[in-house]
């Protein structure tokens, strides 16, 4: 059995490969080591880019399984990939534990004052806590929508603060950290109470642009709106909109439409945004749980047992 392997793993997977197989190495843009014409199992890098995955899926005609690092696989569900029968697994766990140790980051950032307190430090400035609107997490309401893997991560440890934490999912279930969770098409109706919304949503194309202008408007002034999923999920001119004229108190926002974020966008310079450079999923350590993912599932797939982490590709998760 042929894989193909990204040579950024290299030094990683050499001492893990069962002896029964062989690997044609490949690099980002998708250049081959050796041929890979009767390669059947795919492990991509990170950042997987349309024009590589469509050269990789030229080259291997035989090719019958994909894993991919990433938990969202929008960018890989193109019309060349849905043409061919290649079961789909993606690294759905693998980035929960920083992304949740991210959201309650930025929610601490927010209610701390930090940045305030840094420039007070700038400024040899010694000003007492008593004249600064500084807050606590405990008590306040937390609307995740999208309690998949890294939603059920952040409930857990923000429910450790005392929040009150509710969550939206296709099929409704009561999850541990949520107090409740609501289908769908509900959580709309929970923005009014909500003090902070975390879209951690898959992008499909059911899910494009449903943060939109409305979601906004019905978010107190005081709420703070969290983006740790696909910037293309929120309506990016409404919230440009919405956080200029102060609709919402602020947001961080990890991921963009456009990515790597234009220099000459007004996210960088507004007041009450927090960018961060879609890094909240990445350590060290996911490296690691990634290819113990894939070391697993090749396994599994040897052994025609069931792969963890399949994707549905008709709803794209």
């Amino acid at each position: 059995m042929k894989l193909i392997l990204p040579t950024e793993f290299k030094d990683e997977l050499k001492p893990k490969l069962p002896p029964n197989v062989q690997v044609a190495w490949a690099d980002t843009n998708g250049d081959f080591e050796s041929d890979p014409s009767n390669a059947e199992v795919y492990l991509n890098w990170f950042y997987l880019k349309p024009n590589t995955l469509h050269k990789v899926l030229e080259a291997a005609p035989r090719l019958r399984w994909q894993q991919t690092p990433s938990a969202g696989v929008n960018h890989i569900l193109t019309p060349k990939f849905l043409e061919r029968d290649i079961t789909l697994t993606n690294g759905a766990g693998t980035f929960s534990t920083p992304i949740a140790e991210f959201v309650l980051a930025y929610m601490l950032n927010h209610v701390k004052l930090l940045p305030k307190l840094h420039q007070l430090q700038a400024d040899r400035n010694w000003k007492r806590s008593i004249n600064l609107p500084i807050q606590e997490l405990e008590g306040k309401s937390l609307l995740i929508i999208g309690a998949g893997s890294i939603g059920q991560a952040i409930a857990q440890r923000a429910s450790a603060f005392e929040m009150r934490v509710w969550g939206s999912r296709r099929q409704p279930q009561l999850l541990p950290g949520f107090e409740k969770v609501v289908g769908a098409n509900e959580w709309r109706s929970l923005l009014p109470e909500a003090d902070y919304v975390v879209i951690a949503t898959p992008l499909t194309p059911e899910t494009q642009g449903l943060f939109d202008e409305a979601a906004l408007r019905a978010m107190h002034s005081d709420a703070y709106l969290i983006n740790i999923a696909r910037g293309a999920v929120v309506d990016e001119p409404a919230l440009l909109k919405a956080l200029s004229e102060d609709w919402i108190a602020g947001a961080a926002l990890d991921t963009f439409y456009t990515e790597p974020l234009p220099p000459d966008s007004p996210f960088w310079s507004l007041p009450n945004v927090f960018v961060t450079p879609h890094c909240s999923g990445m350590t060290p350590h996911v490296a690691k749980r990634t290819i113990d993912l894939f070391i697993d599932n090749l396994h599994r797939y040897q052994s025609g047992q069931p792969l963890r982490n399949v994707v549905d590709k008709t709803t794209g998760y």
